[in-house]
């Protein structure tokens, strides 16, 4: 493992700081009315957060500390282990279906969601192989149509979850990283065609997909039907105005709104703290990608440019997605609010990606401050 040249971004470290401490406040209250009425205890979702949060700390500083090169000689079986941890929902006895949708692994005790690993070990995989092929990379048959094929080996496995929300996610990750190495605007142009035509298709082929779609463009349409979630979304949004309602009295996490702690945490904020404290979440992601960006553009060498690129991107676009559909910006897609939506697999492997990116921080072209 090579010694780290300088301090790590201290600054970039305080925002993940601030957004997961407010996300365990937020979650606290969000959660507590589903958390009582399933499990007896207002406070069940928190502890199972906290306990993530503290293993996540442990896989932050245990990432922070190796070498971001060295995941480089893992990453073919990184690579496997992404498509075995993708077929695994799949095993009978392993797998464990929810509401329709079979994107969880049950192992004695432990439950974790495959899905958000795979975020991490597709990525160290496509940094590897996308550094690997340097220039080679503009080349139609030697980078375009292998990564086209890499992307969609991963899309066909996460979508027979079926998991659009997450593809999305692993599409955009994947993208961003294509790009840094070096690639053509010309094939991001035909990606982005590709990737529009394919998600259309998939809003026309399953009902739920298409309703979701119908209701953002006219979101009025069956409020009591298949507008009903995002109607009560923008109800929540609406009633928080400039100051909110205070914290703890959202009226809409009490079985109103669906998934009130996890993909639709962000109403219940604007709802409980008002406009002033949205703005002042939104402006921490944008200060993270702004911190993000910038760590990446002064790595040491491509692999770590790739891997901080799409780290930062996984991060802000997600949150960029969750809250553009919780506001009806954007058709709604199941997609969990980073660092604070209950989850306990998805904190403790953004965390981990954090370290990732602690680290490469430490061995950019220059020392930064804690402001600069």
């Amino acid at each position: 493992m090579r010694h780290s040249g300088h301090q790590p971004d201290y600054f970039l470290i305080t925002i993940i700081a601030l957004i997961i401490i407010f996300g365990l406040v937020m979650l606290s209250s969000a959660s507590s009315v589903v958390a009582f009425q399933k499990f007896g205890d207002a406070n069940y979702y928190l502890k199972k957060q906290l306990i993530s949060f503290v293993l996540g700390i442990f896989a932050f500083f245990f990432m922070s500390k190796i070498d971001y090169r060295y995941w480089k000689r893992f990453a073919f079986p990184m690579m496997i282990i992404t498509i075995i941890l993708l077929i695994s929902v799949f095993i009978p006895g392993i797998g464990t279906g929810l509401l329709g949708a079979k994107r969880w692994v049950t192992l004695g005790p432990i439950f974790f969601q495959p899905s958000e690993i795979v975020k991490v070990t597709f990525l160290i995989y496509l940094a590897t192989w996308l550094e690997k092929r340097g220039e080679g990379i503009k080349d139609i048959s030697a980078g375009f149509l292998p990564f086209v094929i890499i992307l969609v080996i991963i899309a066909i496995l996460v979508m027979s979850q079926p998991d659009l929300g997450t593809m999305i996610v692993i599409a955009i990750i994947a993208m961003s990283s294509y790009l840094v190495a070096g690639a053509p605007v010309a094939h991001i142009f035909w990606l982005g065609l590709g990737a529009a035509g394919s998600i259309f298709a998939l809003i026309k082929i399953a009902p739920y997909r298409m309703e979701r779609f119908t209701v953002f463009l006219n979101p009025e349409l069956d409020p009591q039907g298949i507008g009903y979630h995002i109607n009560q979304a923008l109800l929540a949004i609406g009633s928080g105005g400039l100051l909110g309602l205070g914290l703890g009295h959202s009226r809409q996490k009490f079985n109103y709104l669906p998934q009130a702690s996890s993909d639709s945490i962000f109403a219940i904020i604007a709802e409980e703290l008002g406009f002033i404290f949205v703005v002042l979440l939104i402006f921490l992601f944008l200060l993270f990608m702004f911190r993000g960006f910038k760590i990446a553009r002064a790595a040491p060498d491509k692999y770590g440019k790739i891997m901080a690129a799409g780290i930062t991107a996984w991060f802000t676009f997600q949150a960029l997605i969750n809250i553009g559909s919780m506001t009806s910006v954007l058709p709604l897609t199941g997609i969990p609010l980073p660092f604070i939506s209950a989850g306990g697999t998805a904190l403790v492997v953004s965390m981990a990606a954090i370290g990732i990116l602690m680290n490469i921080s430490r061995q950019t072209k220059e020392e930064r401050s804690f402001w600069r």
